[in-house]
């Protein structure tokens, strides 16, 4: 049976910076759901696994780069609930510590250039057209399905924030949660942070998927592009996990965050605001930029 419970606790952290400006800072731990299967990716994938059982289809393929948290994902989820799995991985072949793991939960992995890796569907069909029981996952799990999961977050919410932030990459996970506001008539401002530049193309995707929901689009703190860092933000990221015990990564939450305290110095928030984070997990992002971080 395909289930995984949720342990998703709501936990506030405190800085200087927050009783200065008269604001609380809340974080969704959606990290701690699973080691491996934590976040946005039990939420995208909850439904797509369900799917595919009903189906019979017991081979789950799906798509990433060589750090992909969501490939880790889907072979701990496909070890767990008996599939197998094989993930097409984008560019030259290599190993490292995230596609390590993914062997050790038994996925296997096909890698191919960054040409062909465009097109997935062709891919799927070119590997798997004679494969009755293979199951087409995109990347990253995006997809109707995936948005259905995301938007359940709501409803585990005890209590009503004024501000609620979210990472983008596909916009998968943020459509979900505006498409849970709505459902759930709460009003809570909702925050994106695009993670790539040049992202005026998801905002309208988001929009469109959620049938005009209000939201505000913060696209400057991407730091030069999708899986791009700088300096100023490793630092923050290692003061964060410093005084919150609490992990982040370069890729994601560590965008989000970073513009979290950003916008509080800037005084974006009236006094007296309770602001939510959601923690989508994928810590393993950190180790794609071991290299960079020598303090």
């Amino acid at each position: 049976m395909i289930n995984l419970p949720i342990y998703s606790p709501v936990e506030e952290i405190f800085d200087p910076l927050f009783s200065s400006k008269g604001v609380q800072l809340f974080i969704k731990r959606d990290d701690m759901i699973h080691p491996y299967i934590s976040g946005n990716k039990w939420r995208k994938l909850k439904y797509i696994l369900l799917e595919a059982e009903k189906l019979s289809k017991n081979h789950l393929v799906t798509f990433g780069g060589a750090y992909s948290n969501h490939l880790l994902a889907t072979a701990c989820a496909a070890a767990k609930f008996g599939f197998r799995s094989t993930g097409i991985v984008r560019g030259e072949e290599l190993q490292n510590e995230t596609l390590l793991l993914c062997r050790l939960f038994g996925m296997q992995l096909i890698f191919v250039d960054r040409e062909s890796y465009l097109n997935k569907p062709a891919l799927f069909v070119k590997h798997f057209e004679h494969d009755p029981e293979a199951y087409f996952i995109d990347e990253g799990g995006s997809g109707s399905l995936a948005t259905i999961g995301c938007s359940e977050l709501i409803d585990e919410l005890n209590e009503v924030y004024d501000h609620l932030f979210c990472a983008a990459g596909t916009g998968t996970t943020a459509t979900g949660i505006l498409l849970g506001l709505k459902k759930n008539s709460v009003r809570t401002k909702m925050h994106i942070i695009p993670v790539l530049k040049g992202a005026d193309f998801l905002k309208q995707e988001i929009e469109n998927q959620t049938h005009g929901a209000s939201f505000e689009f913060h696209p400057d703190y991407h730091f030069g592009g999708y899986a791009k860092t700088s300096n100023e933000l490793l630092y923050f990221i290692k003061d964060f996990a410093a005084s919150s015990g609490i992990l982040i990564d370069p890729v994601y939450t560590g965008k989000m965050f970073y513009s979290i305290y950003d916008l509080i110095n800037k005084d974006h928030f009236a006094k007296g605001s309770k602001i939510l984070a959601v923690h989508t997990g994928g810590i393993t992002g950190i180790l794609g930029m071991a290299e960079r971080f020598k303090f």
